[in-house]
């Protein structure tokens, strides 16, 4: 066998070994061709709409931006619904009515582009120390021309708070100041009005304190004169009965709206006089459907009664004070025949006295002036007067008496 025929053996590590080198190298190859990774541009941060909010003029406002295709705000009261508003395309704002403000709001603009979907919130809260805002707030209309509005001082404001109270109508047009306030130690508590012609059918009321030493939170409400109107009572109340009903009448409140008669309701208190607490008649409801007027048995004889009639609003019964009362009926029936039975006694017996009195009279009259006897007729009749009737009276002299003589004729007989 020739020398370059012969064979060595070969051993398994160093096979092993040669396979490694052979992919290291083969590694190091595939790194230089694999390009270098390029550094990637950063984000444009998210665009800011800037949100404002002027609660003076109910206005959210933002910053514009370029080709918006629709825009929307939300308004989130925690005395309200939620309110949402479209404004225009090119419109980068936004105008909510009057809402109350004073427990905060939560606010939201969402503005979509060609690009991109924006969305920003803004929470408005009432600035200053909690609790020193006017507390128990109320209005009421009262004689058709004049209101009054009260409020109390906030348990935390300090001791040198002034309340400012400041009424605005649905429109923005009109804002005024209160003309006339209420104090109590030098702080406002209420305002009185005696000019209501700046009001509209809904205003807003908005009562801001000032302090030396602390922020004062304010305090906001909407309220609709329909509402806070209280009534006067029914005028020109009248009842008239027959023998078996009454119809009591009345005429209807003058109001600052013009109402129709279903705007009103009515409550009559009819009452029996002078009867005890215990044993008083419910009230009796009546709609503004009857045009004024109702009816209800009562059957004669009746005894007196007292009837009252107050107003409200349909939807809202702030009930009105008590017109005068007005009565109708008789006594106390028990109490009338009782009366007529001691009318009737004392008549017989005044009767009786006087018939007693006029017999005595009359027999008395009769003693008085007899009767003259007649003179009997002897051609007439046999009757014979006697002698005693004709004695003179014993107080007439003889000389007074007159004689009347009697002379006797006599016929002569034929045969003489």
């Amino acid at each position: 066998m020739p020398p370059w025929e012969h064979s060595y053996p070969v051993s398994r590590p160093m096979v092993l070994l040669a396979t490694a080198l052979v992919l290291c190298r083969l590694l190091d190859l595939a790194f230089l061709l694999t390009p270098e990774p390029l550094d990637l541009p950063a984000a444009d941060p998210e665009p800011s709409l800037n949100v404002k909010f002027d609660p003076r003029n109910m206005t959210l406002a933002w910053d514009c931006q370029e080709n918006t295709t629709s825009s929307k705000c939300l308004l989130v009261a925690k005395e309200e619904e939620r309110v949402v508003k479209k404004p225009r395309k090119e419109e980068c704002w936004c105008r909510f009515a009057d809402l109350s403000l004073h427990q905060g709001a939560l606010l939201e603009v969402q503005v979509v582009t060609s690009e991109r979907s924006m969305q920003e919130k803004l929470l408005y809260t009432n600035p200053g120390a909690k609790g020193t805002a006017a507390q128990n707030f109320s209005c009421v209309i009262y004689d058709v021309d004049f209101m009054n509005c009260t409020w109390a001082k906030g348990p935390a404001a300090p001791r040198d708070v002034q309340y400012f109270l400041y009424i605005r109508d649905s429109k923005r047009e009109r804002e005024k100041e209160c003309p006339g306030y209420i104090q109590d130690s030098g702080t406002h508590i209420g305002c009185h009005l005696k000019n209501l012609s700046g009001l509209s059918f809904y205003n807003y009321f908005l009562l801001n304190g000032t302090s030396q030493t602390a922020a004062i939170q304010f305090f906001d409400s909407i309220l609709s004169t329909k509402k806070i109107e209280r009534y006067n009572p029914p005028a020109n109340i009248t009842i008239c009965c027959n023998a078996s009903h009454c119809l009591v009448r009345w005429e209807e409140p003058r109001t600052r709206q013009n109402l129709s008669h279903r705007d009103f309701r009515y409550q009559l208190d009819i009452q029996r006089k002078n009867i005890s607490p215990g044993s008083r008649n419910s009230l009796i409801d009546v709609s503004g459907d009857l045009e004024n007027k109702y009816s209800f048995p009562s059957a004669e004889p009746r005894a007196k009664h007292i009837v009252k009639v107050r107003a409200a609003n349909s939807r809202d019964p702030q009930w009105s004070a008590w017109s005068q009362p007005v009565e109708f009926g008789s006594e106390d029936p028990e109490d009338s025949v009782l009366y007529i039975y001691i009318l009737v006694v004392v008549g017989t017996l005044v009767c009786a006295l006087v018939l007693t009195f006029l017999f005595k009279r009359f027999i008395r009259t009769h003693r008085l002036f007899a009767p003259i006897p007649k003179i009997n007729d002897k051609w007439s009749g046999n009757h014979q007067v006697p002698w005693e009737d004709f004695t003179p009276h014993p107080r007439k002299s003889i000389e007074d008496e007159e004689v009347l003589a009697v002379e006797e004729v006599t016929t002569p007989s034929k045969g003489v």
